[in-house]
């Protein structure tokens, strides 16, 4: 059990209480610290010339501070059923997971394509109607934006252009792939799909996606054009994409020759296909990735690791009492979490965490409380460990 609890809305009023956007493009500023914990992150809006001069896609990049050289991730949206919806979306919602990545040595580009948000105009990856999607044509026009973003980042003067990643959820990870096979672009050293598809509708066919063949079609021609390791992650509950479906759209995908992986979660909130976006998803895409990205060979460690005063905060493998990995990862949430927020375990074993609330130390002991049979304790609180004050104190 834990404490950080909301949906969409709460998830974007936690992001933008984490970090302090300037109002005006081009500008950057450091993260607000007291609702963000570890290495220090820079934010800033860019537009971003595209189509040949045609248009601009207004990105936001989150990065650590300093000179690099640090890696990029392109990290693409969803798409909304509503132009309502569309209008307004944001990095906010995506702002969160991107911390992961950028705590860990990477900046995080994250477009938004035509159509969507400040970028604003016609939406140019519409597929047209569910009875004959035209998937290629919508994934096209889509991959233009995203490379537009994608080459605007290997062009900064702190990026290391040859550790590109292109990631994304649900649509956004569609073209992530597509635009890794068929733009092959420069520098690319893996693809993150996180419920990747496209056609869900979760209110009239939960689980059960349109057009789930025109989907499979587009992937049986990126199975041998996609040259880097791809990941493939879903929730067993995901009301988008059924695993029934995705793990066909990945053995379609994997038939071409693909270096892939398929990773399917244990259910995960009401829906799982919003367990990227999550806080407390982290627990189960974290460490997913981190085994991923170590198999091939790439860098995927926190930047602030080594340094002495974060040794005794960062060793989840120290953490008392805990013998399950359930509490050994929800400890990582915690470490990913804004602040205000707090860890508790028991002389059981059992753990709670609560992050982004005003309340969280009680939050954490009364979630703790939940499970455990016996004594509840605080065991870090924002950016430090004070468990033995709090042994201290019994």
């Amino acid at each position: 059990m834990i404490g950080f609890k909301g949906g969409r809305d709460v998830l974007r009023a936690v992001a933008l209480s984490a970090f302090v956007l300037l109002g005006l493009f081009g500008g950057a500023v450091a993260q607000d610290e007291k609702s963000w914990m570890g290495p220090r992150l820079v934010v800033e809006k860019v537009r971003i010339p595209a189509g040949n001069g045609r248009y601009e896609v207004v990105a936001t990049i989150l990065r650590p501070e300093g000179p690099g050289p640090y890696g990029a991730v392109v990290l693409n949206h969803g798409v909304s059923a509503s132009a309502r919806e569309r209008a307004r979306e944001s990095a906010d919602l995506l702002i969160g997971a991107a911390s992961v990545f950028a705590r860990r040595g990477y900046a995080v580009i994250m477009p938004l394509r035509r159509g969507f948000g400040e970028t604003g105009g016609h939406m140019a990856e519409d597929p047209g109607s569910c009875a004959n999607p035209d998937y290629m044509r919508a994934e096209r026009n889509a991959a233009d934006d995203v490379m537009a973003a994608y080459q605007y980042a290997r062009s900064l003067p702190y990026i290391d252009g040859s550790r590109m990643i292109l990631a994304g959820q649900s649509a956004g990870a569609m073209v992530a792939l597509f635009t890794a096979g068929t733009r092959q672009p420069q520098g690319l050293i893996a693809v993150l799909g996180f419920a990747a598809g496209r056609g869900g509708d979760p209110l009239s066919s939960p689980g059960v996606p349109c057009a789930v063949e025109p989907v499979a079609r587009v992937l049986d021609r990126l199975g041998g054009a996609v040259k880097v390791p791809v990941l493939f992650h879903y929730a067993e509950n995901d009301m988008f994409f059924n695993p029934k479906t995705t793990r066909m759209w990945f053995d379609r995908f994997t038939a071409g020759g693909a270096t892939a992986e398929y990773v399917l979660q244990p259910a995960f909130g009401t829906d799982g296909h919003y367990l990227f976006g999550s806080t407390l998803g982290v627990r189960y895409w974290l460490p997913t990735v981190e085994r991923f990205l170590g198999k091939h060979n790439v860098q995927f460690a926190r930047i602030d690791a080594a340094e002495p005063d974060r040794q005794m905060l960062l060793a989840v493998d120290k953490l008392p009492n805990v013998k399950t990995d359930a509490c050994r990862n929800l400890y990582r949430a915690f470490l990913e979490a804004p602040g205000p927020r707090a860890y508790a375990v028991s002389g059981d074993g059992r753990c709670g965490f609560a992050g982004g609330v005003q309340d969280a130390r009680d939050a954490a002991i009364r979630q703790c409380g939940t499970v455990a049979k016996s004594n509840c304790m605080l065991y870090a609180v924002d950016d430090a460990v004070i468990w033995k004050e709090a042994v201290a104190g019994q």
